[in-house]
């Protein structure tokens, strides 16, 4: 019998700024369920007037997040189970896109796959040296479909196809940082999170209606996401189910 994850999601609230932890004790990586609660979370707090900043972290000292639940991947069973787990990355970029609030990604450690994908989809990012990235995704047979549209935007085609084929390579935090993953770059947790600290209250204390008005710029011409995004996911819901994936996917848990 197979021990399922903990999770959690929290919430803090102080002056303008909200923070989001998420948390999986699978290396911070995401199900279904924790998908939808953080989608959840994010459309709720862009129903409440105060808030324009947002700040989203992960719980640890390891890995910032670790994508998809191979777990849950492993159980899915039809092209409906898989299209509706990977349209769970889909609702969460569409959310961060489609919210008014400035959104910060705080790295803490590395990122795979939909890890990616989602600090790809904030507005800004502060990282620290360890946290290095890597799309993963094709050594298991499918594909980074669905976040591929976040970080190409973010970092390029041209360096979204590399890290996509050096599927088994890590990517140094320094190559993320030049690519414009990462905003910010430190050494140490402290540093990193005194000036985090400092640039969200900054960003909280400007205009809201400016700041409202630049995300819709940040975000201009991709309106279309909402469908191609959900196109994607079924793309990848297919692949999930082929032999090779589902061999790949044993293969790694066993690791």
């Amino acid at each position: 019998m197979t021990t399922q994850p903990s999770t959690s999601i929290e919430v803090e609230i102080q002056d303008k700024i909200a923070t989001i932890t998420f948390y999986s004790s699978a290396s911070n990586s995401f199900s279904s369920s924790l998908l939808n609660e953080l989608s959840q979370h994010i459309n709720t707090l862009e129903h409440n007037p105060i808030v324009n900043t947002i700040i989203l972290q992960s719980k640890g000292d390891g890995a910032f997040c670790a994508g998809a639940s191979f777990d849950e991947l492993l159980q899915v069973q039809t092209h409906q189970q898989g299209h509706v787990f990977f349209n769970g990355f889909a609702k969460v970029i569409n959310s961060i896109r489609r919210s008014s609030k400035i959104f910060i990604a705080r790295v803490h450690g590395k990122a795979v796959g939909g890890g990616v994908g989602l600090i790809a989809s904030c507005d800004y990012s502060f990282a620290l040296e360890k946290a290095y990235v890597k799309l993963s995704e094709l050594a298991i047979g499918i594909g980074p479909f669905v976040i591929e549209p976040a970080v190409s935007r973010k970092i390029g085609k041209m360096a979204m196809s590399e890290m996509t084929l050096e599927a088994h390579n890590w990517k140094s935090s320094t190559w993320a940082y030049q690519k414009g993953l990462y905003n910010q770059l430190y050494n140490t947790k402290e540093q990193l999170q005194q000036e985090l600290d400092e640039f969200a209250i900054r960003i909280s204390n400007y205009n809201p209606k400016a700041l409202k008005q630049m995300k819709e710029v940040f975000w201009e011409g991709t309106q279309h996401w909402e469908e191609l995004l959900s196109e994607r996911a079924k793309i990848s819901g297919d692949l999930v189910l082929s032999d090779f994936t589902v061999k790949a996917l044993n293969q790694f848990k066993k690791k």
